[in-house]
C-alpha cells in the first residue's frame, strides 16, 4: 500500500506540476500578445493621417513576421542547445520594449521608422517566445495531454493578439491611440515579469554547448507538412482577415455599438477571439480523445473556409457575426492539434527545430498576407479576395493528407492513448 500511496503521489505532482508550467506560458503568452495585436485596428486608418501609403501599411504589420523568418531557426536551434527558459524570458523582454516603441513612434519624428523598429523587434521577440512556448507544452505533456497542452499554450499566444486588437479598436477611440499603445506596454512587462518568476526549465539537451547555427532547422516532412497547413491558416488570419476587416467595414458601413469601422472591426475581432479561445482547448481535447489528430483538423479547416465564403456575400451585422465565428472556431480549432501533430511525428531532441520551422512557413502566410491583400482589395474589391482565402485552408487540408500519408502509410495515423483510426 505504501509503495502504491508514493506512486499515486508521483504521479498527482507531475500532473500539478505540469498544469502549473502550462499555466504560467499561457498567461505571459496572453499578456505579452497585446502587443501585437493592438495595431491593427489603429494603424490602417492612422496611415491617412500620418502620409503611409497602403503599401507601407502593409509593410509595417507584416515586419514582425519577416524579421521572425530570420529569427525563428536560430531561436528553435537555441532551445534545442540551451533550455527554455532563458529564450523564453529574454524574448518576452524585447516584445516588451518593442511594444514600448509604439509609443515613442506616436510621439518622436519620423513615426514610420520608430513602428518599422518597433515591428522587427517585436518579431525577434516572438520567435523565441513561440519556440520555447510549444516545445515546454511537448516537454511536459504525453500522448494522451498532448494536445490539449498545445491548444491551451496556443490559445494564450494567439488569443493575447487578437485581444490587443479589441484593446487597440476600443481603447484608442475611447481614450486615443497613445493610451492604447501605453496599456498593451504595461501589460507587456507585467507578463515578462510572470515568464521570469514562474517558467521553469524543462528541455535540457545533450549539445547544450555546442554552437547555434541560422541554418540548422527541421526540414523533415512532418514539419514541412504542418508548416503548410500554418502557412494558409495564418495568411487568410492575419494577412487577410485581421488586415482588411477595417477597411471592408468602412466600405459596407457595417456598424456596431455605434462605433466606427475602427472601433467595430476591434469587436468583430474580439468574436473571432472569444470563438478561437473556446476551439482552442476543444480542438486539441478531441484529437487526443479520438486517438488521430486529422479528422480534426480537416473539421476546423473546413470551417475556416466557411467563415470566408461568408464574408464573401455578407449584407448584415449577423451574416458578419457568424462569418467570424467560422474563422475564429477554424483557426482556434487548428491550433492544437497542429502543434499535437508536429510533437507526435518529430522527436523530443528536434522539436525546437522543428517549432522553429512551423513558424517560418506560417510567418511567411501572415508576413505576405497584408502585402498582397491590401493593393488587390484597392483593385478587385473585397469579395473575390475573400473566396480566394476560402480555398487556402482546403488546400492545406490536401497537403496534411498527403504529408501525413506519405510519412506514416495512414491518413489518420494512430497517436498514444487513442484507438486506431487509419
Amino acid at each position: 500500500m505504501t509503495e502504491l500511496s508514493s506512486a499515486l503521489d508521483t504521479v498527482v505532482d507531475r500532473v500539478r506540476g505540469q498544469h502549473v508550467v502550462v499555466w504560467a506560458v499561457i498567461t505571459s503568452t496572453f499578456f505579452i500578445g497585446f502587443g501585437g495585436g493592438v495595431v491593427y485596428p489603429i494603424l490602417p486608418n492612422l496611415g491617412a493621417v500620418l502620409g503611409i501609403s497602403p503599401f507601407l501599411v502593409g509593410l509595417i504589420l507584416s515586419a514582425n513576421r519577416f524579421s521572425r523568418l530570420v529569427a525563428n531557426a536560430p531561436a528553435g536551434n537555441l532551445v534545442d542547445r540551451l533550455g527554455t527558459r532563458t529564450p523564453f524570458v529574454v524574448g518576452m523582454v524585447v516584445q516588451a520594449f518593442a511594444t514600448a516603441g509604439y509609443v515613442v513612434a506616436m510621439l518622436a519624428p519620423a513615426p514610420e521608422a520608430w513602428f518599422m523598429l518597433a515591428r522587427i523587434g517585436w518579431g525577434v521577440g516572438s520567435a523565441l517566445v513561440f519556440a520555447t512556448a510549444y516545445t515546454i507544452a511537448s516537454d511536459v505533456s504525453d500522448g494522451d495531454s498532448r494536445g490539449a497542452n498545445m491548444g491551451l499554450i496556443r490559445g494564450g499566444i494567439v488569443f493575447g493578439f487578437p485581444a490587443g486588437v479589441v484593446v487597440g479598436g476600443v481603447v484608442s477611440e475611447l481614450s486615443g491611440t497613445v493610451t492604447a499603445f501605453a496599456v498593451a506596454t504595461v501589460f507587456a512587462f507585467v507578463a515578462s515579469a510572470i515568464a521570469y518568476w514562474a517558467v521553469p526549465e524543462t528541455h535540457v539537451s545533450d549539445d547544450r554547448n555546442q554552437s547555434v547555427r541560422p541554418w540548422d532547422i527541421n526540414t523533415s516532412l512532418p514539419a514541412l507538412t504542418v508548416g503548410v497547413v500554418n502557412f494558409a491558416v495564418f495568411f487568410v488570419y492575419i494577412g487577410a482577415f485581421f488586415a482588411t476587416l477595417v477597411l471592408f467595414l468602412d466600405q459596407t458601413q457595417l456598424r456596431v455599438f455605434g462605433f466606427d469601422a475602427q472601433g467595430s472591426s476591434g469587436i468583430f475581432m474580439g468574436v473571432t477571439v472569444v470563438a478561437a479561445g473556446l476551439s482552442m482547448y476543444t480542438g486539441g481535447y478531441v484529437s487526443d480523445r479520438q486517438g488521430s489528430r486529422v479528422p480534426t483538423l480537416l473539421f476546423f479547416l473546413a470551417t475556416t473556409s466557411l467563415g470566408f465564403l461568408l464574408l464573401a456575400v455578407v449584407e448584415s451585422t449577423a451574416v458578419l457575426v457568424v462569418a467570424c465565428v467560422c474563422i475564429g472556431v477554424g483557426q482556434g480549432g487548428t491550433s492544437g492539434p497542429l502543434m499535437a501533430l508536429l510533437a507526435d511525428l518529430v522527436p523530443d531532441a528536434q522539436m525546437g527545430r522543428a517549432v522553429g520551422t512551423n513558424n517560418v512557413l506560417g510567418d511567411l502566410g501572415g508576413g505576405f498576407g497584408p502585402i498582397v491583400t491590401l493593393p488587390l482589395v484597392d483593385t478587385l474589391g473585397f469579395d473575390p479576395i475573400y473566396v480566394a482565402c476560402a480555398t487556402l485552408p482546403l488546400l492545406g487540408g490536401v497537403c496534411l493528407l498527403g504529408g501525413v500519408r506519405r510519412e506514416t502509410g495512414r491518413f489518420a495515423p494512430r497517436v498514444s492513448g487513442g484507438e486506431d483510426v487509419g
